[in-house]
């Protein structure tokens, strides 16, 4: 168990949370811990707005640039990860916006196992029929679990067909409750939609300009467009289909911008489904102040 409530800063992509989870860190002398599951990916800097050294200011950062984009992401592979980090540091600050990965660090989540062979067949399913049939399937199976699944998420509802077919019971059954392991302070960076909409439009013109296309580029030889989840990454795959022909630059650049803030959406709707988290104005003169003030009330 922790020394004391962990910290973590949550919020949709390009809402500011790394920079308070840094300011914080240095007030607090903390350590910050990755809960990006794209930042877990070498080579992934551009895309994923990894800080720099220079950004990180001399505080720790942990599980940043652990796997091979040829790894499949693996969430009970994290959650082995990062408790004992979580354990080891007197004050931890999670920071990143994969709601799941937050949860996995800090609940009471247990993940079935994985079968490569049923995995395998539901993926070669889903390339050759799409994932609206694969979802009519789940949704006959378990409705519960399709109502919080988008029908366009493959890769979740493949993991969902592969799990009721492992255990033989729904996937419902295994998704996350808010049963704490981790006493947390969850702080929230809010940011209204269409700042938030001009923001992300900004953040991908500066990676572009930052040169995310040579970065995608040079992930290639590295078997970045066979990765499961490292090529399906926002900006990554867009880039690829670039590099690969199917679009223009231009097209990359505008699907990039609009994938981000539909994915920003979805993060905001499940961290606002979670009533720990405290919201805070992106743009209060005061942010650090009121994090502070939270965190050891």
């Amino acid at each position: 168990m922790g020394k004391q409530p962990v910290i973590a800063v949550v919020g949709p992509t390009a809402a500011g949370k790394s920079d308070l989870a840094v300011d914080l860190a240095l007030r607090l002398g903390g350590e910050c811990i990755n809960t990006d599951s794209m930042q877990l990916y070498r080579g992934m800097d551009i895309g994923t707005a990894k800080l720099t050294q220079e950004e990180r200011r001399g505080v720790p950062h942990h599980l940043l640039d652990i796997w091979d984009v040829t790894v499949t992401a693996s969430v009970a592979e994290y959650q082995r990860l990062v408790r004992p980090l979580m354990d080891a540091i007197e004050v931890p600050i999670l920071v990143g916006g994969s709601g799941l990965y937050v949860r996995a660090a800090l609940d009471d989540l247990d993940f079935p196992g994985t079968d490569p062979s049923i995995r395998a067949r539901l993926e070669d399913e889903l390339a050759g029929v799409g994932s609206g049939a694969l979802y009519e399937r789940l949704r006959a199976l378990d409705p519960k679990a399709a109502e919080a699944i988008l029908p366009s998420n493959g890769r979740r509802i493949v993991r969902a067909l592969e799990v009721i077919e492992l255990t033989g019971r729904p996937f419902s059954a295994s998704m996350p409750s808010y049963d704490a392991l981790y006493p947390s302070v969850q702080i929230g960076v809010e940011v209204p939609r269409p700042v938030l909409d001009e923001r992300i439009e900004l953040r991908v013109r500066r990676m572009w300009e930052a040169g995310l296309v040579d970065e995608v580029r040079g992930l290639l030889p590295l078997g970045l467009a066979h990765g499961r989840t490292a090529g399906r990454a926002l900006g990554y795959a867009q880039a690829l289909r670039f590099l690969q022909g199917e679009w223009s630059e231009d097209q990359a650049f505008e699907e990039t911008v609009r994938a981000t803030r539909r994915f920003a959406r979805r993060q905001e709707s499940w961290f606002r489904r979670d009533p720990r988290v405290l919201w805070l104005p992106f743009d209060a003169g005061d942010l650090l102040q009121q994090a502070l003030d939270r965190v050891v009330a």
